[in-house]
């Protein structure tokens, strides 16, 4: 409902108006607000219980350049840690069904294209490369501080957002590879230096749809609402 728009930010939201309109008692309700206040999608309200955040794009980058910082430590721990090469089978999956998704229907991901089923697809097969990178890692205290991280509008894997063109999308694609092949190699510097770097080519997409916000409202892209341009 958040990252709908439904509540504006810094509008407080109101935890018995809530519960009756979801049908469940004040606790569930409670309970799911302080993580969303846990998670940074909410804020401590100056009249009690909690408001909506409002993310300027200060923010998002950092929050990119964090994810890019943890991911690339995931990545470093990956080479080091892992002692078969099956254990990157996930991520080659992942990979080989954005190939093949690219290779059917590579129009469907152009800039003006809309929220279509395969843009839909590749977030998905996106967010499981990375989740299961950080996986790899073997440390759940990185998971919980990533999971957070992506808990931020438009710094998850998974985020929405229209491809900006086909510069960017082929680079990503080559980049998961390469970050594979530094791992298989157990080369940690270069999967984290990799990683990173990938990091960079999330921000430039983002850069470019935010430049056309209104295109992204239009899209009812989540969490349009909740990012200050100014």
């Amino acid at each position: 409902m958040i990252l709908k728009g439904e509540f504006r930010p810094h509008e407080r939201i109101a935890e018995i108006r809530l519960a009756a309109r979801l049908g469940i008692s004040r606790t569930p309700v409670r309970l799911a607000l302080e993580r969303l206040s846990q998670e940074g999608l909410l804020e401590p309200s100056t009249g009690g219980g909690f408001a909506v955040r409002e993310f300027t794009k200060r923010d998002i980058w950092d929050a990119i350049e964090m994810r890019g910082v943890l991911e690339g430590m995931a990545a470093k721990l990956a080479a080091e840690r892992i002692t078969d090469p099956n254990e990157l089978t996930l991520l080659r999956q992942c990979n080989a069904e954005i190939d093949a998704l690219m290779s059917v229907s590579p129009t469907a991901m152009q800039p003006g294209s809309g929220p279509t089923d395969e843009l839909s697809r590749y977030g998905e097969l996106n967010a499981a490369f990375h989740l299961a990178l950080v996986d790899l890692a073997q440390s759940p205290m990185l998971r919980s501080v990533v999971d957070r991280v992506y808990a931020i509008p438009f710094a998850s894997p998974a985020a929405p957002v229209p491809v900006s063109g086909r510069d960017i999308m082929p680079l990503a694609i080559e980049q998961h590879h390469e970050i594979i092949r530094a791992i298989e190699e157990k080369d940690g510097p270069l999967a984290e230096r990799l990683t990173r770097e990938h990091a960079l080519v999330a921000r430039r997409n983002l850069e470019i749809a935010l430049a056309e916000i209104e295109k992204l409202s239009r899209l009812h892209m989540p969490g349009t609402s909740l990012i200050k341009l100014g």
